[in-house]
């Protein structure tokens, strides 16, 4: 692992951080209009897509110069731009398993935000087993058809189209009859309806698809390869933002320790209780620990290597750290941990939303109970770490009641 940065990636950060002070939004986003402008000013200035080929739009950056980008984007709070699932999930994906044709049609328009996506992979009863999906694309000759639901559909109520896995062959295995499409989200048959949350915005919908077309030209890869697809897709949801996690962690815990400087029990500032100082500090070791897993990812990315497996590693370490970590944040905070809004500035926390609201300690806390579940569940990432790391025994439904295998 190399814990180094070059002078041309200290060169590089520092011009990125000089645009930053420059060109940051003066003032508060408040709607998607905002954050779009905000998106295009980063594109103008080549900050998007930066790893995708020059000929499609892409910058043809390095993956460190990507990080860098991230990580000097989450040190000053900067909002993020709009499209995310398109410039993290979708775009890479057409990148790798697209035709020629589709970069074309596609890639320019993600990068620039003239075309919003979603991902349509879960169901109601195919979640974390994804293979369980029972969405249909049947063949018509010149186009599939499509009908069944998606549920936890991020940006499906702003998306113009939708990277979707349906079943198109119900007489193979479940992993192999899945084939991944591209599907236009704006046509009759497609009813997206927002779902509340206990965050109390709407960032998931749920999907409902009938008869709805898609064009045989939309199909990525072979029929039969959407399972495959799929984990390259899961693969760029669990590792691509590892460093800027790991400084959205850190400056989080600053504004924590001094709201324990401020907060005072039995006369004295509860950052002199012992116990409150062991608590940080111990999340403040586990922070560094997530700096370290990001740099390995970075190196092996920047050897040309996919972390493969180990990105389960990543997502079940960061995951479940943010869930601790909030969980210690309102212990400290108590009532004001628990207001949305109307808590003294020192006991605030502002973080950029996936809807472009402007969250807080209550809402940060409720939104970490789904980063054990979205992107590959604990129990999943368990799983892959046993098998594919550990070279665990595969467990099969008898191991689970006790039976014999």
């Amino acid at each position: 692992m190399d814990l180094n940065y070059t002078p041309e990636d200290i060169a590089f950060r520092k011009q990125v951080r000089t645009w930053l002070e420059q060109n940051l939004p003066k003032t508060e986003i408040r709607n998607l209009e905002d954050r779009l402008a905000w998106h295009r000013k980063l594109f103008d200035a080549g900050y998007l897509g930066m790893g995708w080929p020059k000929e499609y739009g892409g910058g043809g950056a390095r993956p460190m110069e990507q990080a860098v980008v991230a990580d000097e984007m989450a040190r000053v709070n900067a909002p993020a731009p709009t499209n995310s699932l398109g410039l993290g999930i979708v775009g890479p994906t057409i990148v790798v398993h697209g035709t020629d044709a589709q970069k074309r049609r596609y890639l320019k328009k993600i990068l620039s935000a003239e075309e919003l996506w979603c991902q349509l992979y879960s169901e109601p009863n195919a979640g974390s087993d994804l293979a369980a999906l029972r969405t249909s694309a049947v063949d018509q000759g010149d186009h599939f058809v499509v009908n069944g639901q998606k549920i936890w559909t991020s940006a499906g109520a702003i998306a113009d189209w939708g990277l979707l896995l349906a079943r198109s062959d119900t007489k193979v295995a479940k992993h192999k009859g899945i084939s991944c499409f591209l599907m236009n989200m704006r046509q009759p048959g497609v009813d997206v309806r927002p779902l509340k949350q206990i965050t109390g915005s709407s960032e998931f919908c749920e999907v409902f698809m009938t008869n709805a077309r898609v064009e045989k030209s939309d199909l990525i890869g072979k029929l039969g390869e959407g399972w495959g697809i799929a984990q390259t897709t899961l693969g760029y949801e669990r590792g691509g933002r590892a460093l800027a996690r790991v400084t959205n962690y850190a400056s989080q815990h600053s504004r924590l320790v001094e709201a324990a400087k401020r907060m005072r029990r039995h006369g004295k500032p509860l950052i002199e209780d012992p116990l409150v100082r062991q608590k940080l500090g111990r999340i403040w070791a586990e922070i560094e620990v997530e700096r370290y897993q990001a740099l390995r990812t970075l190196t092996l990315l920047e050897r040309g290597e996919h972390p493969g497996a180990g990105g389960s590693l990543t997502k079940l370490s960061y995951s479940e750290l943010e869930k601790r970590y909030m969980e210690l944040a309102l212990e400290i905070l108590g009532p004001y941990g628990q207001l949305t809004e109307g808590a003294p500035k020192e006991f605030q926390l502002e973080i950029d939303t996936a809807v472009g609201e402007r969250g807080s300690w209550a809402y940060a806390y409720l939104w970490s109970r789904a980063g054990t579940i979205y992107a590959g569940s604990s129990e999943i990432q368990k799983n892959v770490i046993g098998e594919r790391i550990l070279g665990l025994p595969k467990e099969t439904r008898a191991d689970r009641v006790g039976g014999k295998a």
